[in-house]
C-alpha cells in the first residue's frame, strides 16, 4: 500500500512525501529542510532519498538542508549542473534506466520543460503497486500501464488563461509560456484517456495556478473521465 503526503505544492513550493510502508522518500524538496521536519512531527530519520525533476526553485530550495541532513537526492545530469551544487549526496540517474532505492523500482523519464533535463518518475514497490509522478510539463509522450496511483500536474485550465489574457490579467507571453511548459486540464484529461486505469487506485492533481485554473470545473472533469478518487492538495 501506498501513503502519500503533500508537504507543498505550487509556486510557492513542492514537497511530496511517499511511502511504501518500508522505504519513505520525498518527491521535490522546494520548501526549507526544517518545514519538512515540521510538517512530518520530525520523524525523517528513515527517509531513504529525495527525488528532483528540475531545477526551478519551487522543486529544490530546501536541497541543502535535505543533503545535510543526510538524505541522498537524485536528479538528471543537467539538473545537477544547473542546481550548480557538488555534492557526494547528489546522485545523477539517467532517462529511461531503472535504479532501486531500498523497495522502490524507479524508472525517471523526460518531460517537456523549458529547463535543463526535467523528468518525471514512475516508481514500482515489491508488491507490485505503480505510483507515476509527473509535473512542470505540458506533454507526456509515453503510455503507461497497471498504474496504482498517479500524481500529476494539473496546472491551469485553457478557458481560465484564455480569459486572463482577454482580461489584462496576463501578457500574451506569459500564457504562452505557461502552455509550453505547464500541464492543462485539457491534456490531462487526454492523458488519461490514452493510458491503461484499470488499476488505478487514486489521483493527486498538483500545482493547480492560483489565478489560471477552477479547482471545481478541473475536480468535475477528471471525474467524470475516470471515476477515481481524487485529490487536490
Amino acid at each position: 500500500m501506498i501513503e502519500i503526503q503533500t508537504l507543498a505544492t505550487g509556486s510557492t513550493g513542492n514537497c511530496y512525501y511517499v511511502t511504501d510502508g518500508v522505504t519513505p522518500i520525498l518527491i521535490e524538496c522546494g520548501i526549507s529542510f526544517k518545514k519538512i521536519q515540521r510538517k512530518l512531527n520530525f520523524e525523517t530519520l528513515d527517509i531513504a532519498a529525495c527525488l528532483v525533476t528540475h531545477e526551478h526553485k519551487d522543486h529544490c530550495a530546501g536541497i541543502s538542508g535535505v543533503l545535510g541532513a543526510g538524505i541522498r537526492c537524485y536528479m538528471s545530469r543537467g539538473t545537477k549542473i544547473a542546481i550548480g551544487i557538488n555534492h557526494h549526496r547528489i546522485k545523477t540517474v539517467e532517462n529511461k534506466k531503472q535504479f532501486i532505492i531500498g523497495t522502490w523500482t524507479i524508472l525517471p523519464f523526460d518531460v517537456q520543460h523549458d529547463v535543463a533535463e526535467p523528468f518525471g518518475f514512475l516508481l514500482v514497490n515489491q508488491k507490485g503497486d505503480k505510483l507515476l509522478f509527473a509535473t512542470d510539463t505540458y506533454y507526456i509522450k509515453y503510455r503507461f500501464s497497471g498504474i496504482t496511483h498517479l500524481m500529476i500536474e494539473c496546472n491551469y485550465c485553457q478557458s481560465v488563461l484564455d480569459l486572463n489574457e482577454q482580461a489584462g490579467r496576463i501578457h500574451p507571453s506569459m500564457r504562452k509560456r505557461v502552455m509550453q511548459s505547464h500541464f492543462s486540464m485539457e491534456n490531462v484529461l487526454e492523458f488519461l484517456k490514452a493510458n491503461d486505469l484499470s488499476k488505478l487506485q487514486e489521483i493527486w492533481l498538483l500545482h493547480l495556478s492560483d489565478t489560471n485554473s477552477d479547482e471545481f470545473l478541473i475536480r468535475q472533469e477528471v471525474a467524470r473521465a475516470t471515476g477515481k478518487l481524487i485529490h487536490i492538495p
